[in-house]
């Protein structure tokens, strides 16, 4: 990993710095890049909130091989970490790789590892079709994320997801405010529940919703009938001080925890992350700013590369907390 991070902060100069630790404050307010929005608040706020947490170390018990295997939705996980949906880093990072090579990368380093990968949407058009591309070579192993467009151009993604072979389909609804999509003539609006009911009656695929972070939103998913959500606040990217994901992460998962598929999203830097994020109530991750480094210094070995840390640091964590499955992941191994 340490090559893999050298070539990629050469192949980055000027756009990401590749800090020892990705936590938004060099790049606080660096929008276009790696940064958060603003004063960056929102990003460091999802370090810190997972920094709150620690890890209780018992080592009286039998767990010597924990599980670590997930279905999710319907997809045999081998550990319960997916890439989360980034597009458009070739286009707004000084084209260090192309974004076909890119999303390449993130697809099939995903699959390599025994896991799934997301890719993103946005404008120009290149960025999403090269996301459809790289699903169809994969037969489908990817998840396709389309902003909350208007509603013609919402359905013709949808169409051409769905073409691509994808059977799972994501919206980040937590893009509905970027103004500069706007500006291009392309509006991207909130959804109302309504809306998306009428949505997931004619589509036929599951459905993740992205960019929930209040309990109210949280039943609202369940309420239209979606299949999965993802706790998340774009990384930091769309609005200033909101709180970090695994503040809200516990009350989240107090309303909708079994009544729906939970997904977090947000400052997961190692293992030991994973688990405290599965511990405070998500039944899986996604991760997102590492993965995209990875991809950058070294393709889909780099994805494939840095995954398996993550893995081996999960497994170690699980070990020495004593958790024998990730489904058994429990707030009692957590000291706040």
């Amino acid at each position: 990993m340490k090559e893999i991070r050298k070539a990629a902060k050469e192949r980055l100069k000027g756009f990401c710095r590749v800090c020892p630790v990705c936590n938004g404050i060099a790049c606080a307010g660096e929008v276009p890049g790696m940064g958060g929005i603003g004063t960056g608040a929102a990003f460091k706020a999802n370090i810190a909130a997972l920094a709150h947490w620690r890890l209780n170390m018992r080592l009286l018990h039998d767990v010597a091989e924990p599980g670590t295997a997930i279905d999710f939705l319907g997809k045999p996980l081998r550990f319960p970490v997916l890439a989360a949906p980034i597009g458009g880093v070739a286009f707004n990072m000084g084209d260090p790789i192309s974004e076909e090579m890119y999303i390449s990368a993130v697809l099939e380093g995903c699959v390599a590892a025994g896991t799934m990968g997301c890719v993103g949407d946005g404008v120009p058009d290149f960025i999403h079709e090269a996301g459809f591309s790289a699903i169809k070579a994969l037969d489908g192993r990817g998840i396709p994320f389309i902003k909350p467009w208007q509603a013609a151009e919402m359905e013709a993604k949808i169409d051409k997801a769905l073409a691509a072979g994808a059977d799972i389909i994501g919206m980040d609804v937590d893009a509905a405010g970027l103004v500069t999509l706007k500006l291009m003539g392309r509006p991207v609006t909130p959804k109302s529940p309504q809306t998306l009911r009428r949505m997931l009656r004619k589509m036929p695929a599951k459905l993740i919703l992205k960019g929930i972070m209040t309990p109210d939103d949280a039943r609202r998913a369940v309420d239209v009938g979606a299949h999965a959500i993802v706790v998340s606040n774009h990384g930091g990217r769309v609005l200033d001080h909101t709180p970090g994901v695994a503040e809200v992460l516990p009350e989240i998962a107090a309303a909708v925890k079994g009544r729906i598929t939970i997904l977090a999203d947000g400052g997961i830097r190692s293992g030991g992350d994973v688990l405290k994020t599965l511990a405070l109530g998500a039944d899986a991750v996604m991760i997102g700013r590492p993965i995209s480094v990875a991809a950058v210094g070294a393709l889909k070995t780099g994805v494939t590369t840095y995954l398996r840390q993550i893995e081996s640091e999960l497994i170690a964590a699980m070990v020495l907390t004593g958790t024998p499955d990730v489904s058994a992941a429990d707030p009692a191994i957590l000291r706040g």
